[in-house]
């Protein structure tokens, strides 16, 4: 069995990196655990967010990397992330802020033999 990928994008979600891409040059993504913009996906311009040595690569979206913190990951390792894009406001510093369009995670929990077939991560 193929290992279902960890972080997945809805069409909606490529089409607005694309955007972004165009705008901004090469992007990096990072899953929000903190208080301020909830559990949203924060997307930066690479360069522009530091990633910590515990920090987790869960895959890429449209070629753009996605990480998530260790400590979020652990709660979060038995789910699939979507990312998906919805009416509203982005995170303050999330490039989609003012686009009238933000990123919003969805989750789904991994079946024990989709969870059985994962590559080991963190």
């Amino acid at each position: 069995m193929n290992p279902s990928p960890r972080v997945i994008a809805t069409d909606a979600t490529v089409a607005l990196i694309r955007t972004l891409r165009e705008r901004h040059g090469e992007l990096l993504f990072f899953q929000s655990g903190g208080c301020c913009d909830g559990s949203a996906p924060m997307c930066y311009a690479q360069g522009e967010f530091i990633l910590g040595d515990k920090d987790v690569h869960l895959g890429e979206l449209d070629g753009v990397p996605f990480y998530i913190g260790a400590d979020q990951f652990e709660y979060w390792k038995h789910t699939q992330l979507i990312i998906d894009v919805v009416a509203g406001n982005g995170g303050m510093f999330s490039l989609e802020n003012g686009s009238g369009k933000r990123f919003l995670t969805r989750s789904r929990l991994f079946s024990d033999e989709e969870y059985d077939a994962l590559p080991a991560l963190a």
